[in-house]
């Protein structure tokens, strides 16, 4: 059993029913780097899902025309920014309603090493119903700052989950079973911006979501757009953790209920 790895994820048996993985690519004026991103995504062999989170002219034409001219992506546009996590959440929805299974999560700015995906898919076709959740290993490129906001994040995520179970939730590098996600989406009102990819993480944890890890590096391009708004943004999921841990004090008895269970299934073994 890996670290950061619930109860709940058996591996696959031959039994199960093949996989339809796709990705989804959650854009807003990458128009530099997402060129290279969805190329490297189609040399893998996986359809894409670009969805268009309102990006301005230059970059709506720079996806009209990968969209036109590489077979296997398609193209969602939304008439305007609602932030990453309306973006990746259209993009499920679009995956589950063409009939794919699983859904990799990769963003746009091309932090993301795609030589990685390959070890993505293989664990999550040996272990099916799990989020592949990628470790991230950061060069000297991660600002400093943003380094030590994302330990703070990890402590307060362990906190609210009562667990060291979610190695990191920040890394936008997943792939999702969609039964599960799509189920959290229709049962949930999760933050639609930067907040998006830490409460899934801690919400399908909560529900008993297995959970596995790929490590991967990371790497913040000199010449990369980030959209993370390091005061709103930072305000966004302070206000989220706060949520999160009134959440966890109101699931507090079945999460000890759900732990005692396991301890008694794991000392019965």
């Amino acid at each position: 059993m890996r670290p950061g790895f619930p109860a709940g994820g058996v591996p696959v048996t031959g039994a199960e029913p093949a996989q339809k993985p796709c990705a989804v690519v959650p854009v807003f004026d990458h128009g530099a780097a997402v060129g290279d991103v969805v190329r490297g995504l189609r040399a893998t062999g996986l359809p894409c899902i670009v969805v268009d989170d309102g990006s301005g002219p230059a970059c709506a034409q720079i996806l009209d025309d990968l969209a036109r001219s590489l077979p296997g992506v398609t193209l969602v546009r939304r008439p305007r920014n609602g932030g990453k996590g309306a973006a990746v959440s259209d993009g499920l929805r679009t995956a589950q309603a063409a009939g794919f299974t699983h859904a990799l999560q990769v963003d746009a700015d091309g932090q993301h090493d795609l030589n990685d995906v390959p070890r993505f898919l293989a664990e999550s076709a040996a272990w099916p119903g799990c989020v592949i959740c990628g470790q991230p290993a950061f060069d000297a490129s991660i600002p400093r700052l943003r380094y030590y906001l994302r330990y703070l994040t990890h402590v307060l995520v362990w906190l609210n989950t009562l667990s060291f179970d979610i190695v990191d939730s920040m890394c936008g590098f997943r792939i999702y079973p969609l039964p599960a996600l799509i189920a959290l989406l229709d049962g949930e009102a999760l933050g639609s911006r930067m907040d998006f990819d830490i409460e899934v993480l801690v919400r399908l944890h909560w529900r008993g979501a297995c959970m596995r890890w790929v490590p991967t590096r990371v790497r913040y391009p000199a010449d990369g757009i980030s959209h993370f708004r390091m005061v709103l943004d930072n305000v966004l999921i302070t206000r989220l953790h706060a949520r999160l841990f009134l959440g966890m004090l109101l699931r507090l008895p079945s999460i000890a209920a759900r732990r005692l269970a396991l301890r008694n299934r794991t000392s019965h073994a």
